[in-house]
């Protein structure tokens, strides 16, 4: 039998709230879920809006690449979905701070709600040549 295009790496430590992945392989990419700043341990939002929100998210991701055998070095791309662009200051603070001097492209989006009422959602494309 042919191995599956799509890899499910299911046990990537953050809650999974539906019938999906927190992040597959495909190829040498990999492709996270929408994180949002959920702690794992609280299973609750950041406290304190959109910033803590966006760092909780980033080391929501961290946390499933890292599952993956990659880190946010490896990210080539991001997609930010925010509830307010006004947000879009604190938002930018978290991730300057969680990737440093790696500048992946990224793509910011005004929507109208996102789950449990959270100001951010973060997914993003990582690039991993082979496996873990």
């Amino acid at each position: 039998m042919a191995e599956a295009a799509v890899e499910q790496i299911s046990d990537a430590g953050v809650p999974v709230a539906g019938p999906y992945s927190p992040v597959v392989r495909a190829g040498d990419w990999l492709v996270t879920a929408g994180q949002v700043g959920i702690d794992p341990d609280t299973l609750q939002l950041a406290a304190g809006g959109a910033g803590p929100e966006a760092h909780q998210a980033l080391a929501n991701i961290r946390t499933v690449l890292a599952a993956a055998g990659a880190g946010l070095g490896d990210v080539a791309k991001t997609t930010v979905f925010v509830a307010d662009l006004a947000d879009f200051g604190a938002i930018n603070d978290a991730y300057s701070h969680a990737f440093g001097d790696h500048r992946p492209a990224r793509t910011t989006v005004e929507v109208a709600a996102l789950p449990l009422g959270a100001a951010v959602e973060i997914e993003a494309w990582a690039y991993r040549p082979g496996r873990a």
